[in-house]
């Protein structure tokens, strides 16, 4: 039974955060800030975060800095990830975790080189959430049930392991239900996905299409999403990509058309029948 989470003291960093935040989800144990001594290592109920020197499973200690310097960039967060099974699923569904990963184990310069921007511009991106919630957490020595950190920690972990379940789940609905659509106008073809209403169906079933779409290698090629409409029983056009020559705006006086953003890229239609939706996704292809 694990007792104690234990990470190092001093300055505080987003890979252990997450870390504890995802043990603190799962066993809703104290955290204790320093140095571990040799029986916290040798104890698989005290699991042992970003320091230490070692990576053991089985004793429960997750540190990376032993790495070589020329190993693949892997932070105290993927190791807890891996031994939770949810590495796999966050590295295709967290778009911040790699860089995070070089972050944490090549630095701010490195990273910026490898995203292809300058170090000024990974700066503009910090937000100072980020900034306060390390620093309160850096605060302290210990962390349990009823600490405002600690209570955030656990939401944050809760939520993170939500969204990896919940995504899996909505990938997997989109396997089996997902419709592929060859559309034409004026000779010309363009291709469309369509998400039928499901029974059961799953939260912001939009939310992963572009996702799947990636991972069978078919996102470049799909111009338009449609999906249910989560505010009512019709549905929901959106450009794939912001596809360029699709633009909702030539819909927007249809009876059945009830919203269509000014910009264009998005609509929302009371119609269910498939034949309609496909109607109003020609109308609102434009020439080139």
């Amino acid at each position: 039974m694990i007792t104690t989470i234990l990470t190092h003291p001093g300055s505080a960093h987003k890979d252990e955060f997450l870390a504890c935040c995802l043990l603190v989800a799962v066993h809703g144990v104290p955290i204790v800030r320093r140095e571990p001594t040799v029986a916290d290592l040798d104890d698989p109920a005290v699991i042992v975060v970003d320091v230490g020197g070692e990576y053991d499973e089985s004793r429960m200690n997750f540190d990376h800095h032993q790495f070589p310097a020329d190993a693949p960039p892997i932070c105290a967060l993927s190791l807890v990830m891996k031994h939770l099974g949810i590495y796999d699923d966050a590295r295709m569904f967290c778009e911040w975790l790699e860089p995070a990963e070089w972050f944490d184990t090549r630095g701010p310069v490195k990273t910026a080189e490898w995203l292809g921007v300058s170090r000024e511009s990974l700066g503009k991106l910090q937000s100072t959430i980020d900034v306060t919630v390390l620093r309160r957490f850096a605060f302290c020595q210990r962390l349990e049930k009823g600490n405002l950190i600690w209570d955030l920690m656990q939401v944050i972990g809760q939520d993170l392991l939500y969204y990896l379940r919940s995504m899996r789940e909505r990938i997997e609905a989109l396997r089996v239900n997902l419709v592929f659509w060859d559309m034409e106008k004026n000779g010309e073809v363009f291709h469309a996905v369509f998400l039928p209403r499901m029974d059961s169906m799953i939260d912001d079933p939009s939310g992963g299409m572009t996702r799947y779409l990636r991972s069978i290698g078919k996102n470049e090629e799909i111009a338009a999403l449609i999906y249910p409409d989560r505010r009512g029983v019709g549905y929901g056009l959106s450009r794939n990509n912001d596809h360029p020559r699709l633009d909702f705006t030539m819909i927007e006086q249809c009876e059945d058309v009830h919203f269509a953003h000014p910009r264009g890229f998005v609509a929302k239609t009371s119609a269910t029948e498939e034949s309609r939706l496909r109607e109003l996704l020609v109308a609102s292809w434009t020439a080139k």
